[in-house]
C-alpha cells in the first residue's frame, strides 16, 4: 500500500510525512531535515539549502517535486498547504511530540488535523525485493563478523571489548553502523534479555550471549547466539539451551504466510511452557525488521490480529532467562513464504562450546 491509497482510505487530502524512517521508504531522501507533504494528486519535497541537491537526485524518481526553503521550512509548507486548499491533513500522531502538535495547530490555521497512528508503518511490513537483498547483505555482514569474535572469547576481555572488536569488524566488512545497541552479557549477566556489552570480564562456565546487527545501506539485520565458555558444561546448561532451540527450530518450520502472529508466538511458548520454563519466558517472539530494528509486525500473544504475509521479515527468537544462573536467545532473521519461511542468517545454531 502506498501513500496515496493512505489518503484515499482515511478520506484525506493529503498527508505530512515527518518521520526520517517513513521519508526514505516513501520518498528515498537519506538525509537527516526534511518534509515531504502528499497530496491526491501532487508531491513535494521541502529541504533546505544543504539537502536540495541531495533530494532532487533522491526523491524527484519518485514523483516528488523538491522544494528550496531559505529559513522556516514549516512556514513554507504551510504556504503550500494553503495554497492546496488542503482541509484535512493526516499528520504522524506516534512521532509528534505536543509541542509540535500545538505548532501545526497555529501555523495550519483551520486544516483538521487526522491523526495517521500506524497506518504509514504497516505500509512498510511487506518488503520488495531490493529491500529483501538489502537485509540479506545486512545478515551476511553479521554472520561473517560473528565468525571472527568467537576465537576471541577469552577469560579476562572484557564485554566491552568484544562488542567493539563485533562493531569494527561489521563496519570492515561494508556495514553503515550497528543497527542497535550490542547486547553481550556473560555467566549470570546472560539472564538479563537486554544486558548491553559492560566492563564485565568474560569468565569460565557459562553462557555468553551475543545479540548484534548492523545496518546496510539503511536496512537491519539482528541475530542471537548464546555460546558456553567452558570446560565443564552442566547438564542445566544443555537443557536450557536445547529447550530455546527445540521451540526455534519449532517456530521456524511453522512460520508460513497466512498465519496470525499470535498463533507463531504459541508455537515456541507452548513448547518452552510444556517443558517448565515458561516463567522464564518473558518477551514476544519476535518482530518485524527493515529500515528500524524494530518495527511491524510484532510477533506476540498480545499482538492485534495480524497476519503473516510473503515477504514480511520477522525475527523468531525465543529465550529463557534464570536469575543468578544464566539465560539462552536463539534469534533469526526470516523472510515469510507462501508454505514457509526462509532463514537468512547463516550461522549455526546448534551449541557452540569455547574451551
Amino acid at each position: 500500500m502506498g501513500i496515496c491509497d493512505v489518503i484515499e482510505e482515511k478520506e484525506l487530502d493529503g498527508v505530512l510525512i515527518t518521520n526520517l524512517s517513513n521519508l526514505r521508504y516513501f520518498t528515498g531522501f537519506t538525509g537527516t531535515t526534511g518534509v515531504a507533504l502528499a497530496l491526491k494528486d501532487a508531491k513535494f519535497f521541502f529541504a533546505d539549502f544543504r539537502y536540495v541537491e541531495q533530494a532532487k537526485k533522491q526523491v524527484v524518481p519518485r514523483g516528488y517535486l523538491v522544494v528550496g526553503v531559505e529559513r522556516d521550512l514549516l512556514n513554507k509548507v504551510t504556504e503550500y498547504i494553503k495554497d492546496g486548499g488542503i482541509k484535512k491533513l493526516g499528520i504522524e500522531d506516534l512521532d509528534v511530540s505536543v509541542a509540535k502538535y500545538r505548532v501545526y495547530q497555529e501555523k495550519f490555521g483551520g486544516v483538521e488535523l487526522i491523526g495517521l497512528g500506524d497506518s504509514l508503518l504497516k505500509c512498510r511490513m511487506v518488503k520488495t525485493e531490493e529491500e529483501l537483498n538489502l537485509i540479506k547483505k545486512a545478515a551476511e555482514i553479521a554472520d561473517e563478523a560473528f565468525s571472527k569474535i568467537l576465537p576471541k572469547i577469552k577469560e579476562g576481555v572484557s564485554e566491552k571489548e568484544l562488542a567493539n572488536e563485533l562493531e569494527y569488524e561489521m563496519k570492515k566488512l561494508g556495514a553503515d553502523d550497528k543497527s542497535f545497541e550490542t547486547i553481550i552479557a556473560s555467566n549470570y549477566r546472560s539472564a538479563m534479555p537486554h544486558g548491553v556489552a559492560s566492563e564485565k570480564l568474560i569468565e569460565k562456565e557459562g553462557f555468553v550471549k551475543f545479540d548484534f546487527g548492523c545496518f546496510y545501506k539503511g536496512y537491519a539485520s539482528d541475530m542471537t547466539r548464546t555460546v558456553y565458555y567452558g570446560d565443564s558444561i552442566s547438564s542445566k546448561h544443555l537443557e536450557v539451551y536445547n529447550t530455546v532451540l527445540e521451540a526455534q527450530k519449532l517456530a521456524v518450520s511453522k512460520a508460513k504466510a497466512g498465519m496470525e502472529v499470535k498463533e507463531l508466538d504459541k508455537v515456541a511458548r507452548d513448547y518452552i511452557i510444556q517443558k517448565g520454563y515458561g516463567e522464564n519466558f518473558g518477551h514476544g517472539l519476535g518482530h518485524g525488521i527493515g529500515l528500524e530494528i524494530h518495527e511491524y509486525p510484532y510477533v506476540s500473544s498480545n499482538a492485534e490480529n495480524i497476519v503473516l504475509q510473503e515477504n514480511m521479515v520477522v525475527t523468531i527468537e525465543p529465550g529463557i532467562y534464570i536469575e543468578g544462573f544464566g539465560g539462552v536467545r536463539i534469534e533469526d532473521d526470516v523472510i515469510i513464504k507462501k508454505d514457509g519461511c526462509e532463514i537468512i542468517n547463516k550461522t549455526s545454531k546448534e551449541l557452540i562450546v569455547i574451551k
